[in-house]
């Protein structure tokens, strides 16, 4: 078993710079909507405040994911990454349905907006800061393959496409006068929010569940053993499982009786130091077996002891 992890302690200071951001974007739309009495700015500050309480969770849960292994968690940490990005997609279905709730009710009783110009102004500048700060975030979680980051970067550009959709339906509102227009938009937001929220649970959810690397990642690893086959030995009982940002290998690698304990181990040290070569954050499990004796082929089930 070998392990290449990267220390992931320096990922919170994207989670600080995301709470940052919730901060100034709330007090800017918050200010929008009492300027402009709009619904629709006002579902945009409430997601705002979903974004802070995200990345305050993020925090958190990048702290922990970044603690080394130890005797209670001999495999790390990195799974707490899931609990991160689960709590904030459920938040962002919260904030869609609180959401809905207050476009229907203006929707039932229509006012007048106020001060439309200045609450546009500030609504836009509130965006920019969200959509930077979601570009520094996807970049980051993509360099380091974190859910958490990406979930947060997630959350960040739905709350500028929430804010894209807001400023249409209060420009509907100036060019056509039919107030209904700034609920009716503030609904389809609503909708587009939980749809993102949704997204995000069911990938937390697989990630607890241990899922398979993605197929273009294994069918890599199947080229990689490839050249072995060829040389003559086998495998099989090939599993991979991710758990946040780290990865896990498990596989029989099946030699002829005749060689030496020697000889097998080596051949497990080249092919261990393969994959980690060819895939970051890996710990490999091998396992060397006899290529003649038909144990060795019934030997290939998760546990052991069935046949």
């Amino acid at each position: 078993m070998a392990s290449d992890i990267t220390d992931r302690s320096s990922l919170t200071r994207f989670a600080w710079l995301s709470i940052i951001a919730a901060i100034l974007t709330i007090g800017l739309k918050a200010a929008a909507y009492f300027l402009t009495k709009s619904v629709g700015l006002l579902s945009d500050a409430m997601e705002s405040l979903i974004n802070l309480a995200g990345a305050i969770m993020a925090l958190s849960m990048l702290t922990i994911a970044a603690r080394p292994p130890d005797e209670d968690h001999p495999y790390g940490h990195s799974k707490a990454e899931y609990f991160s990005s689960g709590l904030e997609g459920s938040l962002i279905v919260i904030a869609a349905v609180s959401i809905g709730y207050a476009a229907i009710e203006r929707l039932i009783y229509p006012r007048p907006l106020e001060q439309i110009g200045l609450g546009l102004i500030i609504s836009v500048f509130a965006s920019l800061i969200n959509l930077g700060v979601a570009l520094i975030l996807l970049k980051a979680a993509r360099q380091y393959n974190s859910i958490t980051l990406k979930a947060n970067a997630n959350h960040l550009f739905t709350d500028v496409w929430t804010s894209a959709g807001v400023l249409i339906g209060v420009g509907l509102v100036v060019l056509t006068g039919w107030n209904p227009l700034d609920s009716i938009v503030a609904l389809i937001v609503a909708g587009n929010i939980i749809w993102t929220g949704f997204r995000i649970v069911r990938q937390s959810i697989h990630g607890l569940m241990d899922t398979a690397w993605e197929a273009t990642d294994q069918q890599r690893l199947l080229e990689l053993l490839k050249p072995y086959v060829e040389s003559g030995i086998d495998y099989h009982a090939l599993r991979t499982r991710q758990a946040g940002a780290r990865r896990f290998v498990s596989i029989h690698i099946l030699v002829p009786g005749e060689w030496t304990v020697d000889r097998g181990h080596l051949l497990l040290e080249q092919i261990e130091a393969d994959i980690r070569d060819n895939f970051s954050n890996v710990t490999v499990f091998t396992h060397l077996e006899p290529l003649e004796n038909p144990v060795s082929w019934k030997d290939v089930n998760l546990d052991r002891g069935e046949s």
